[in-house]
């Protein structure tokens, strides 16, 4: 790892946020163990507390489960004694961290990553701690691009497996209402930050709470911002079919963004390489992000009109998405 002033001796804590998922959340730690950076890597995972008695007794049984990881520098499980959210959980979980640290690695209970992810994460946050424009590192992409090098920069962040650091944490503010989120931006702003409405993340804002990501999406937007992204995801969500975040018939479509992991480790731009946005990269993104990445087979089309004409709902509620023992439409990564 490059050695400036800001060096860090040892690898950035992960942050892993869990609630009730024994399955999925297993499989993201044994993939996380498998890093190369695992064993110099201390943990601290965020269990959030249960709803009602069938949730907790899930949640005990996770915790019993989480209090006997290993392969780690260290690691610490706090235990929330009662349940607090998603959102909440995140932000408080990120916020102690930071009393202590000043870059973080991110992760919630359905990622697998890559065998190189932490390096590439530590060596980003590295690389990039005093380049102002830099405010995230993403795990992964919407894209799969094979002809741009191993990373590219967007103002789009993603939340499957990211990392940040304290003094551009600072920017972030988790707005409580549509009006506040957008104070001072133009509907040109708005336009941009969702390319040209093909990705209507905005809509996140009449959600209750407002979700953390489009918060931090709007930040980087404001403060011009850019995400250091791989070409190639380092990430897979494991919640993709099993019903947890939604499930996809294989008669209906498929799901692009279900792609499997660059298993390689990822070279960091130079130091003298400009830090900005590709203007040919950034116009794929429209067509990426149509549908939420599904790609509907003729059945699914059918359907999907059908459903448009006769329901009169959103096209994303052919999809039954599932978070937290509540339904709603899954937002995109």
């Amino acid at each position: 790892m490059t050695q400036t002033s800001h060096t860090q001796t040892s690898p950035a804590p992960v942050a892993l946020f869990v609630y009730n998922r024994l399955d999925t959340a297993r499989q993201t730690i044994a993939h996380l163990q498998q890093n190369k950076l695992a064993g110099e890597t201390e943990l601290f995972i965020f269990s959030d507390g249960g709803k009602d008695e069938k949730s907790w007794k899930q949640v005990r049984l996770l915790r019993e489960t989480l209090r006997r990881t290993a392969g780690f520098k260290k690691v610490t499980l706090i235990e929330r004694p009662v349940n607090i959210y998603l959102e909440r959980n995140i932000l408080e979980g990120i916020a102690s961290l930071f009393e202590t640290y000043d870059r973080i690695i991110v992760l919630e209970d359905d990622i697998c990553t890559s065998p190189y992810f932490l390096t590439y994460m530590n060596e980003a946050l590295e690389q990039y701690y005093e380049e102002e424009k830099v405010m995230h590192i993403s795990g992964f992409t919407n894209l799969c691009l094979t002809d741009k090098g191993d990373t590219y920069f967007t103002p789009h962040m993603s939340g499957w497996g990211w990392a940040t650091w304290r003094h551009k944490w600072k920017a972030f503010k988790h707005y409580t209402t549509r009006n506040e989120a957008l104070q001072g931006l133009t509907e040109e702003d708005c336009l941009r930050m969702q390319y040209g409405g093909s990705f209507p993340c905005l809509k996140s804002l009449d959600k209750s709470p407002i979700p953390w990501d489009v918060c931090w999406e709007i930040a980087i937007y404001r403060h011009q911002g850019v995400c250091l992204t791989p070409a190639r995801t380092l990430v897979r969500n494991i919640g993709i079919y099993n019903g947890t975040h939604f499930h996809i018939s294989k008669w209906i479509g498929r799901y692009e963004y279900d792609r499997p992991v660059n298993g390689q480790p990822v070279r960091l731009p130079p130091r003298t390489a400009p830090v900005a946005a590709d203007p040919e990269i950034e116009s794929l993104y429209p067509a990426a992000f149509k549908d939420w990445g599904i790609r509907y087979t003729l059945l699914g089309k059918v359907l999907r009109y059908l459903y448009l004409k006769w329901i009169k709902s959103s096209p994303d509620n052919l999809v039954t998405a599932t978070h937290k023992d509540t339904t709603e439409v899954l937002p995109p990564p």
